[in-house]
């Protein structure tokens, strides 16, 4: 069935049964790879996207629910890597084996777009979701205040995101 996806602000049309997982769609059919599988449950975070800036499981969310939303990935977030969250993440090597953080990042970056001074609590309730197997969550909170004072405006891919530094 053709399905027509708006994913990083291209429109495409995919050729996939309804009930596929998103996931599946992105990577398999799309080539972005940048979302992973993790436990296939919706409960690691993995493979974390932004659908209309909402930060949803795509292992779990069929792509025949989607049609016309817009869908945004970690090849999406900024088209050179400069997007605050991802700035901060590198610039406090926020990374360990890396596995999680296309997910982190995009979890991050929503939460930065609705509340753009986060306070621990409400850092730890937003990231809550997203498990990280290395225990690199003392860097992720570190990176998302140094986004969140970064005083940088939030990129695309966050619709109705609100300026950083407000």
């Amino acid at each position: 069935m053709a399905l027509k996806l708006k994913v990083n602000s291209v429109v495409s049309t995919v050729d996939v049964l309804p009930d596929t997982p998103l996931l599946w769609v992105l990577r398999d059919v799309l080539d972005l790879k940048g979302s992973k599988y993790g436990c296939g449950m919706g409960v690691c975070g993995a493979c974390t996207v932004l659908l209309d800036g909402v930060p949803t499981r795509s292992c779990v969310t069929n792509v025949g629910s989607v049609e016309g939303a817009a869908i945004t990935t970690i090849e999406g977030l900024s088209p050179d890597g400069m997007h605050p969250v991802q700035v901060a993440w590198e610039q406090l090597d926020v990374p360990q084996c890396g596995y999680c953080q296309a997910g982190q990042i995009m979890a991050a970056s929503a939460l930065l777009a609705h509340t753009p001074h986060p306070t621990d609590a409400q850092i730890d309730s937003a990231m809550s979701g997203n498990l990280c197997r290395c225990g690199t969550y003392v860097r992720i909170r570190k990176a998302i205040h140094q986004a969140a004072s970064a005083g940088h405006k939030a990129m695309a891919g966050t619709p109705g995101a609100a300026t950083y530094g407000e």
